[in-house]
């Protein structure tokens, strides 16, 4: 699934293994809990390829309609995944709503994530999982440390880069 980066000619792609592990958390029923964790890519030119999403955590705080992460847990992701050459680009989360918007506080948690974050992107991806399912079930935004900004499904939705 291909997203594009507003005019920049960047490219958001997520591999299948990684939509498996958002679909998986879809909230369906009424006992299911908010789940999430970090997202990392291969970043190849203007081309920000999504290989892998973690998460959840045994250790992650989680309910019907809320998530607080193992934050030490999630900088340990990161730190072992770094020298693999696969970046932090953001963080995933599920929503028990059929198509997903961003909270107040999901809109307050990706500022501070784009703050809080050493990097060379121009903002951090965020990923709701809502309970439709995928495409129409997902919300991709960016969030440059001062808005957030929806992406759209490019016009094929798939990878046509061979």
């Amino acid at each position: 699934m291909r997203f594009a980066v507003g005019t920049s000619g960047e490219i958001i792609l997520f591999e299948e293994p990684v939509l498996d592990h958002l679909s998986a958390h879809r909230q369906t029923r009424f006992w299911h809990r908010e789940a999430g964790g970090l997202l990392f890519a291969r970043i190849e030119d203007k081309t920000i390829r999504v290989v892998e999403a973690t998460g959840p955590r045994p250790t992650d705080r989680r309910s019907r309609f809320g998530y607080a992460a193992d934050r030490a847990a999630e900088q340990a992701e990161i730190d072992a995944r770094h020298p693999l050459g696969l970046h932090y680009v953001g963080d995933w989360h599920s929503h028990p709503e059929r198509w997903p918007t961003p909270s107040g506080r999901d809109v307050e948690t990706m500022a501070s994530r784009v703050l809080e974050s050493r990097h060379e992107l121009g903002g951090i991806l965020f990923a709701i999982i809502g309970t439709a399912p995928l495409p129409d079930g997902l919300t991709v935004v960016v969030h440059d440390g001062k808005a957030w900004h929806r992406l759209g499904l490019d016009a094929t939705g798939i990878d046509v880069s061979g």
